[in-house]
């Protein structure tokens, strides 16, 4: 009976008309995705500040004799793997909205007390107790939001939230450029960078009281009264807001039971082409986006600039980060989704050669906005492409699942580019980036499925539409009104 009635509550979903009550939702998710990029990609703007102190060391005089850049990247990496392929199970047995405002809480803590290490290995670690938190925020955050927006508008929905999330890119970029090469107060400026983003713990007390549990979950889970209120309540809002009565609830015709295969594991018969294609998808993608991404001044740097201009120009780039997304909204629910993302991998191809390439400033600068405009299209598409595919009694831990994979790679891929950094240069960065790139383009382009304008219930299935995915209005299910 509770497949059932989560199949009800998703169609009564999927019909309502995007009015302020859905977008305010999606905003609510936003804030917590703010602090979670701010938290996530200090450290792109941190190391330069960290070897102003002597924390750090260049090139391969680090901790344990090797870049403390690199294993920066590293412990990020390992945080965020633990995150995702542990930490975010917990958001299909204890709810999205439990692991959601505890993820928030347990990063921003952590970077709290990374304002006070003076040694890297304090810094390391700390980081990567944070990014455990930002992990399995992440994963929640794609779960959460999939769950609660209609199938018309899912595009839209991931690209506001990553429009706003990314905020923080350039909010991070000033701080860093204006704190990390001074010391106010006497403080290094990379603790004042950090110590700003301990105010999302009392964002997450906020959020907590604001966001409602995913109905789907509950659904799932058999609590069908409180899945049942939070419908309504949302049903209400949109019909008194759009001024008209909700459309008629349709739905894909109900599988006798027995009859659907059993959704419980991502490697069963259905899953498992899936599974292996976003495995392989998300272990290139992390390599050619935060390689990148988390050494872009360090990448500016070894294009001839100093190391205020470098955080200069990542300044300027970053203001790139919150407009991509909307821009890419234009067309997340027109263009089918998979192609969305080739497109865009196709693009970080072609100008990441024009910036490895590229000799004055402001032609690195033009192809380093090109490159974010790509880069983040491509990973909010993703993201919501990822949350999609899976059923919503697996979404969390199998998204955690596959996206763990790229975190592996990050770690590899962390010294991977200060290696080639340091011995070939920036050109030899984009070659990795860019054959990356392709074997994204390829692992989307030919095995993944098209979700575009499908309810979760379908894409969940065996592939193409049924001929009765338009049944008439449910008369014998629990729908709520019509």
């Amino acid at each position: 009976m509770s497949a059932t009635y989560a199949q009800s509550i998703a169609s009564r979903i999927d019909r309502l008309p995007a009015t302020g009550t859905i977008w305010r939702l999606v905003l609510l998710l936003s804030v917590g995705g703010f602090f979670e990029v701010y938290d996530l990609f200090q450290m792109t703007y941190l190391p330069p500040g960290l070897i102003r102190d002597g924390i750090f060391h260049a090139g391969a005089h680090g901790t344990f004799g090797m870049s403390d850049q690199g294993a920066l990247g590293a412990a990020t990496f390992a945080g965020l793997f633990i995150g995702e392929m542990f930490v975010s199970r917990l958001a299909d047995r204890i709810g999205r909205r439990s692991v959601f405002t505890g993820a928030l809480l347990l990063y921003t803590a952590a970077s709290v007390a990374m304002c006070f290490q003076s040694t890297a290995l304090g810094i390391h670690l700390c980081r990567f107790v944070a990014s455990c938190g930002a992990g399995a925020e992440l994963i929640t955050i794609g779960a959460f939001l999939t769950e609660l927006v209609p199938k018309d508008m899912r595009g839209r929905a991931f690209a506001v939230c990553f429009g706003i999330s990314y905020l923080a890119m350039p909010v991070l970029a000033l701080a860093s450029w204006l704190w990390i090469p001074q010391s106010p107060f006497g403080i290094s400026g990379w603790r004042w960078v950090v110590a700003a983003g301990g105010s999302g713990a009392i964002v997450a007390w906020w959020l907590q009281h604001r966001l409602p549990e995913s109905p789907h979950w509950l659904a799932m889970r058999g609590r069908m009264q409180e899945a049942e209120a939070i419908v309504q309540q949302v049903e209400d809002r949109v019909e008194h807001e759009s001024g008209r009565p909700l459309p008629p609830v349709r739905t894909q015709a109900i599988q006798a039971p027995g009859s659907a295969p059993a959704a419980q594991s991502m490697w069963n018969q259905r899953y498992r082409s899936r599974t292996v294609m976003l495995i392989t998808f998300n272990a290139f993608l992390s390599i050619g986006f935060f390689g990148f991404s988390q050494w872009l001044p360090t990448l500016l740097a070894a294009q001839g600039a100093s190391i205020s201009k470098s955080l200069w120009y990542a300044f300027v780039i970053a203001f790139a980060y919150p407009v991509s997304p909307i821009i890419g909204g234009l067309l997340a629910d027109r263009i089918e989704r998979k192609w969305l993302i080739v497109a865009t991998a196709f693009g970080v191809v072609v100008f990441g050669t024009g910036f490895a390439l590229s000799g004055q400033a402001p032609l690195a600068i033009l192809f380093g906005v090109l490159i974010t405009l790509c880069n983040t299209v491509m990973a909010s598409n993703a993201t919501a492409y990822q949350a999609e595919v899976f059923p919503t009694q697996i979404r969390g831990r199998a998204l955690g699942f596959v996206h763990a994979f790229g975190r592996l790679t990050g770690i590899a891929s962390s010294f991977m580019v200060a290696l080639l950094l340091e011995h070939a240069g920036a050109p030899a960065v984009f070659v990795l980036i860019s054959a990356s790139m392709l074997i994204v383009m390829l692992s989307i382009g030919i095995f993944g499925p098209r979700t575009n304008n499908r309810s979760l219930d379908e894409i969940a299935g065996a592939g193409e539409p049924h001929a009765n995915d338009m049944a008439p209005p449910l008369g014998t299910l629990p729908a709520g009104r019509s």
